[in-house]
């Protein structure tokens, strides 16, 4: 699966159509085996998919037997499945994503265990010479309040030191990887070179890697709830938005509820509501009266601030 064409060459693919009579999504076919560069050197692109959103219906009305309704019936039953969280209708479908990315990324990607993965072997293949580097926006601090996420961007010379490391770093590891295989122009036919099973633990975690990914449609969900949120990884959340827009052609009616219910929604506790109730009423609140510890009460207050007291 080494790729150092342009991210949309597929033209073997795309130009042998086949005839089907299984249901099809035409904004979907349109997308199909196009890649959509992310980062500097990564992509993802869809390979094949099963269902839409009206297999999602059929799922959930073959329970009780009911027969096909119109449009309008079957978005508000999808709001309904996704508003209370009635999930096997949406595993009806599902995708496969061809995808480019930092190996850093995909050692945090593939903490979502819930989908059906194959990435390019270093033990039988050379991997590319290709690193991510972040664009300078993206080089941040570590932030002080948060143990997984980023503080201040780094400038000037602090962050063109870093950005001369990480380069300086990986391609020296790149080289020594090479030197180790010992294979292809200018190998040295008087030395045996390193087992590629080993020389690949030389290489830096910003290498790139491919893999494909499948999916049904209620994982998906659920990988997007975490990784499309503005609070992900920027490095996995730029490939969030992409498959987000994907799930979008795809299943648009579908995706629609996600965003209201999942993506843009916000979940309360039972003492939130109480409290919530509380300040509807009229009474004043503070942390120390709400019931909720420090963090729980900041997560209140960013989505309904507390009015001061005059």
């Amino acid at each position: 699966m080494s790729d150092h064409s342009p991210p949309n060459a597929a033209p073997d693919q795309r130009d042998r159509p086949a005839a089907t009579i299984r249901p099809t999504v035409a904004a979907l076919e349109d997308m199909l085996f196009e890649a959509v560069p992310v980062l500097d050197h990564g992509f993802v692109r869809v390979i094949d998919y099963m269902g839409d959103d009206s297999a999602i219906v059929q799922a959930a009305r073959v329970s009780y037997g009911r027969g096909t309704k119109r449009v309008q019936e079957d978005i508000g039953l999808i709001r309904y499945l996704m508003r209370h969280r009635h999930t096997t209708p949406f595993e009806m479908c599902e995708i496969k994503f061809h995808v480019k990315l930092p190996i850093f990324v995909a050692r945090q990607w593939i903490r979502h265990r819930t989908a059906s993965v194959n990435e390019y072997s270093a033990r039988y293949s050379i991997l590319d010479r290709e690193f991510y580097i972040p664009a300078p926006e993206h080089l941040a601090a570590q932030s002080v309040s948060n143990r997984q996420g980023r503080g201040a961007v780094l400038q000037g010379q602090e962050a063109a030191d870093v950005l001369s490391v990480l380069r300086q770093d990986a391609e020296r590891c790149y080289a020594h990887y090479a030197h180790m295989l010992n294979e292809g122009e200018g190998a040295d036919p008087n030395r045996q070179g390193l087992a590629r099973e080993l020389a690949r633990m030389n290489l830096t975690l910003n290498t790139y890697t491919q893999w494909y990914w499948k999916t049904n449609l209620h994982n998906l969900f659920h990988f997007l709830s975490l990784r499309a949120d503005a609070h992900a990884q920027y490095e996995i959340r730029v490939y969030a938005d992409v498959m987000m827009k994907m799930t979008e052609a795809w299943v648009p009616a579908a995706a629609a509820a996600f965003r209201d219910y999942r993506l843009g929604a916000v979940t309360l506790s039972a003492q939130m509501v109480v409290l919530l109730r509380r300040m509807l009423a009229g009474e004043p609140v503070t942390q120390e009266t709400s019931g909720l510890n420090r963090r729980e009460w900041n997560e209140f207050v960013s989505h309904f601030p507390v009015p001061t007291a005059a």
